[in-house]
């Protein structure tokens, strides 16, 4: 490594995270565990980040703390094998088959590290939906779960991890390419996003900007921020994106406001 260099970019609506830079943290209320808090509403001008997303490392035994109130979290197995305790049940979570959980805020539960493992981890405060109950607890494997073409392009598929019910305010999915194949569309819309690339590698079009990225790179998009994806390399390409939907501008625009991370 040079010394000095780094791949690593902010900038008011956007932000590349590349591993280089990691620093480890403690997680306030976790044991055996240290964080990398990659995306929060510290970061810089502009538009701020609504979400938390982290990388927690556990050593075996390592247990998690809870989220904040009102938070829900999502997770999603990196490396390794967690058991994860709610609702006086357990489920076994590895990385092999890409175990995931999302638990609703106020959930009481604790994920346990069965040996060293990895968790990605996103956060964000739940935006309640009048019409609509709370949302259910959601444990699964993503190498099980179905992927559907985007726009009938069968170089291009998307597997949603959660329901597409008005209960979630927030949609996690891995996008899946081919080698060549890319978003049909340079994106531009309200929703933020946040990624880490699971395998492969591309570039990603974020702004006038344009990033070469593979494994483990992490990505940071505001609103509003054009963005565009294409796979590169002789494997497929995929990435777990996190991004949140299905309330009203104005719903945000106001939680926004009174959480004081509006930009």
């Amino acid at each position: 490594m040079l010394f000095g260099h780094t791949r690593t970019r902010f900038t008011p609506h956007h932000a590349f995270l590349a591993p280089d830079g990691h620093l480890r943290t403690p997680l306030p209320g976790w044991s055996g565990a240290e964080g990398v808090i990659l995306i929060s509403p510290q970061m810089g001008s502009g538009p701020q980040a609504r979400f938390i997303h982290y990388l927690a490392h556990l050593e075996d035994g390592g247990e998690s703390g809870p989220p904040q109130p009102g938070v829900e979290r999502f997770i999603f197995v990196l490396d390794g094998t967690v058991e994860l305790k709610v609702d006086s049940r357990s489920h076994l979570l590895e990385s092999r088959n890409q175990g995931y959980a999302f638990l609703p805020a106020g959930t009481h539960h604790t994920v346990v590290a069965r040996g060293a493992a990895r968790l990605n981890v996103f956060e964000r405060y739940y935006l309640p939906y009048d019409a609509a109950p709370p949302p259910d607890i959601v444990t699964g494997v993503a190498r099980e779960v179905a992927g559907e073409p985007l726009l009938g392009d069968p170089d291009v598929w998307v597997q949603k991890l959660l329901p597409e019910r008005p209960s979630f305010d927030l949609a996690v999915n891995i996008m899946n390419f081919r080698p060549g194949g890319g978003l049909p569309q340079v994106e531009t819309h309200q929703m933020e996003h946040g990624i880490i690339m699971l395998s492969g590698g591309g570039i990603y079009r974020l702004g006038d900007d344009w990033y070469p990225i593979q494994k483990d790179d992490v990505l940071w998009m505001g609103p509003y921020c054009p963005q565009w994806f294409g796979a590169l390399g002789k494997e497929n390409a995929s990435y777990l994106l996190y991004k949140d939907w299905n309330r009203d501008p104005f719903v945000l625009e106001r939680e926004a406001g009174a959480t004081g991370e509006g930009g």
